[in-house]
């Protein structure tokens, strides 16, 4: 049996926490902040119940694994799942809207072609069946086993089908999601509907490689869900079967230095001046680990290199509380596409907020998140610069944006801004308070392809028993890819460097 200690009570560190603890080590938790879940957060004011992190779920069969992996109690008796339906409104920028139905394929090039057009759904559903072929092929490798130490084979491949577009009597395949939407779709709705995925993640589609659009895919291949009471459900039950499972958790413990002993990870310094003794160190991603390891090379130089030092982007997020009752049939989500896409992605790239913001709008039909029935808990989210490359906490610099992302909800939900009894609003600044990341950035999922500029490094790392975890490494950002990332790194604890992942 190990002694395990773990930086940060993120869901990918809770993940890796409970399924060591189930291998027989002895496992503890510290967090610098006062609660668990990372990003995976709730505010609660005046009867209203808000989620400030992602309000949707994909690929719920993760978590159901780690239930299943540690202890005999499904994730379906702690939690109550609902998939949604629709899984999603869109709102064009030419005001056409449709809302697609959840996990069908069939329904969903149906409602595409009565909303935009005969033929439209069938070009949509013709880059699902590809972005169908780029998933199959990098699936494996680059979601369910450790990063390869021959990892430029994921860099160089472009796993989206080549298909060919002629111009100027020369035949290009598209090498970005750009291209896809603008050479496969051909339509400005599709094409916004198609980068609107990568938007959310905070990447650009200009530069995110094709295969970005397994994005898209996932939704429709395994459904969206919600986590009734909110995600912040699925943080509670996470914490709680650590808990089951014998894990420690100290908060308000701040880890500043990652101790050595003969070469390999021995322990953790804390803030308070307290020594942790331990045999091995799981640590919440190399950006911060560089820093509580310092003169030390976590990787090596033909390893993958941690990501830009540019922080990756963030969010905005907007909680309204509302009068008056949630409109019946109301969509969960609605997304309000910006009439100025170009204007939208060129201020971003320059580290401005965008002058007319994409706003995802999230209502929940969930009595657990309201006063009662005559009241609405809404939650706007934009993707937004970090902070230091934009200051939010200038005067009037968050709420100039709220407003702006109100006025763009309104065209989905048009009395927003009589409703509004009040509204809280998040930034990046409150994002890097909670989770320690670098201006608030949120981590966007791991891709093949682009000579591994959307690849993180591997939750192995050159200093014995120093191991990473978390949206920071491998496999990337989102709910799914945290719980992937714990699996993977109580992997290679458990059964050793050969681990290849599961079976």
């Amino acid at each position: 049996m190990a002694r395990i200690a773990v930086i940060g009570a993120g869901m990918g560190a809770m993940a890796a926490a409970a399924r060591l603890a189930v291998a027989g080590h002895r496992v503890a938790v510290y967090e610098r902040t006062e609660t668990y879940g990372g990003a995976v957060r709730r505010l609660a004011r005046d009867g209203f119940r808000f989620d400030t992190g992602p309000g949707l779920l994909t690929l719920p069969a993760v978590w159901r694994d780690l239930f299943l992996k540690t202890g005999k109690e499904p994730l379906e008796d702690r939690v109550e799942l609902v998939q949604v339906d629709p899984s999603s409104r869109h709102v064009f920028a030419d005001g056409t809207e449709v809302a697609l139905p959840n996990a069908s394929r069939a329904g969903v090039v149906a409602a595409l072609d009565e909303a935009l057009g005969a033929g439209a759904g069938g070009r949509w559903g013709d880059v699902l069946v590809r972005a169908r072929e780029a998933w199959d092929r990098g699936r494996r490798p680059l979601l369910e086993e450790p990063l390869w130490p021959n990892w430029d084979v994921l860099a160089s491949r472009e796993p989206y089908p080549a298909v060919p577009h002629k111009r100027l009597l020369r035949t290009r395949r598209a090498t970005t999601l750009a291209e896809v939407g603008a050479w496969e779709l051909r339509d400005p709705r599709l094409t916004a509907l198609l980068e609107s995925h990568a938007l959310a993640h905070g990447l650009d589609p200009a530069a995110a490689p094709a295969y970005a659009a397994v994005l898209p895919y996932m939704e429709h291949a395994f459904g969206t869900w919600y986590v009734r009471g909110g995600i912040r459900e699925l943080a509670r039950t996470v914490h709680e079967r650590c808990l089951a499972r014998k894990v420690e958790f100290h908060f308000g413990a701040e880890v500043t230095g990652v101790l050595e002993k003969d070469g390999r990870a021995a322990g953790l310094e804390l803030a308070d001046g307290t020594v942790v003794e331990a045999d091995l160190v799981v640590g919440c991603g190399p950006w911060r680990l560089r820093g509580l390891v310092p003169g030390r090379e976590l990787y090596g130089a033909e390893d993958v290199r941690p990501r830009p030092e540019a922080p990756a982007r963030g969010r905005v997020v907007v909680c309204l509380a509302l009068r008056g009752a949630r409109a019946a049939g109301a969509a969960h989500r609605t997304v309000v596409h910006t009439p100025d896409r170009q204007g939208e992605l060129d201020a971003l790239r320059r580290g401005e907020p965008a002058a007319l913001p994409t706003v995802r709008v999230d209502r929940p039909d969930d009595p657990a998140l309201r006063p009662d029935e005559e009241h609405e808990s809404v939650v706007l989210t934009a993707t937004a610069p970090p902070q230091g490359t934009y200051d939010w906490t200038a005067p009037g610099a968050a709420d100039a944006f709220a407003d702006r992302m109100v006025e763009a909800a309104e065209r989905a939900v048009p009395d927003l801004r009589t409703r509004t009894l009040w509204r809280e609003v998040r930034t990046p600044v409150h994002t890097r308070a909670e989770t320690g990341a670098e201006g608030g950035g949120v981590p966007a999922p791991a891709l093949a392809a682009a000579e591994g500029a959307y690849l993180l490094p591997a939750n192995s790392t050159r200093v014995p028993g120093l191991f990473t975890v978390g949206g920071w490494s491998h496999p990337g950002g989102g709910l799914p890819h945290a719980g992937m990332s714990g699996a993977l790194v109580a992997g290679l604890i458990v059964e050793g460097p050969d681990f290849r992942g599961s079976q």
